[in-house]
């Protein structure tokens, strides 16, 4: 008797194994409930509104794709989409040259026998634990042209050309200002997506590497580079898709207006103007 059941025993597994991957798409059901409520459902939800015009929140009245025709076509909503465009894609260069580039150099350094890492991982990803409206209100603190913060450590440094110097009312660097500030807040994500990535890596290969005789330059160019590559462009999707739905963040350092004269007018804010504010 217990010879057959040990004998049943591989059966048994099988049975539940297969019981388990009938059940798989209840495990997914609660993240794809809430994945359709809050992104799908809104989604379709805005491109069936976008075909109707009218007052309030509920426009009743059916004019097809005549919206999306009067975007491309009239001169109004034309110039700033295109500059809403632009900047956003200024916005998305400045995030990848800086936030993306010292993320790596962050996580390549706390990815090394560097002592007190853990308080460097803190320091670094504690601005992300901000909100952004809080980061935006701090940073117009600090810019500020008559008492701010920066202004008066760049006088006190010999840089009196810069003691009432309008960093957010300048036309042509509030746009850099915004994109600088946004890499300062989020830096602490890329570094810690890279970090793990390199934590990946075989140490095997560097102390191959190492008795080769390879410098850390070489190391990271020819070992960890390539195998980061993944990770890399993960990275810049994420910022990609972030930069595209960024709106809190000139919000809260200009308006949603993107002051000084459109110049932060980024595609968050175009479309929250002509879609909500009216």
């Amino acid at each position: 008797m217990e010879q057959k059941t040990l004998l049943n025993i591989p059966t048994l597994l099988k049975g539940k194994k297969r019981k388990a991957k009938d059940y798989w798409f209840l495990y997914t059901l609660p993240a794809l409930v809430i994945y359709i409520w809050f992104m799908a459902f809104p989604l379709f939800n805005s491109m069936r509104l976008s075909l109707y015009t009218g007052s309030g929140f509920v426009p009743t009245h059916f004019v097809g794709i005549k919206n999306y025709i009067d975007l491309f076509t009239n001169p109004i909503y034309r110039d700033r989409l295109i500059g809403a465009l632009i900047h956003t894609c200024i916005l998305f260069a400045i995030c990848m040259g800086v936030q993306n580039t010292l993320g790596l150099m962050f996580a390549n350094i706390l990815s090394g026998s560097l002592k007190g890492r853990s308080i460097f991982r803190t320091v670094i990803f504690l601005p992300v634990t901000l909100s952004v409206l809080v980061t935006g209100f701090l940073w117009r603190l600090i810019l500020n042209p008559n008492w701010g913060a920066l202004n008066q450590v760049l006088s006190m440094l010999g840089l009196t050309q810069f003691s009432s110097y309008p960093w957010l009312g300048e036309p042509k660097v509030a746009m850099i200002i915004v994109g600088l500030v946004t890499a300062w807040q989020w830096v602490g994500i890329p570094t810690m997506i890279f970090l793990a990535g390199f934590q990946g890596i075989s140490e095997d290969l560097f102390e191959a590497a190492s008795i080769d005789g390879a410098s850390r330059r070489q190391v990271f160019w020819k070992i960890k580079a390539p195998l980061l590559m993944p990770v890399i462009g993960l990275v810049s999707i994420l910022t990609f898709v972030g930069n595209f739905n960024a709106f809190d963040i000139v919000f809260g350092l200009e308006n949603a207006n993107g002051a000084p004269d459109y110049s932060t007018d980024i595609m968050g804010t175009f479309f929250y103007r002509i879609g909500i504010a009216g």
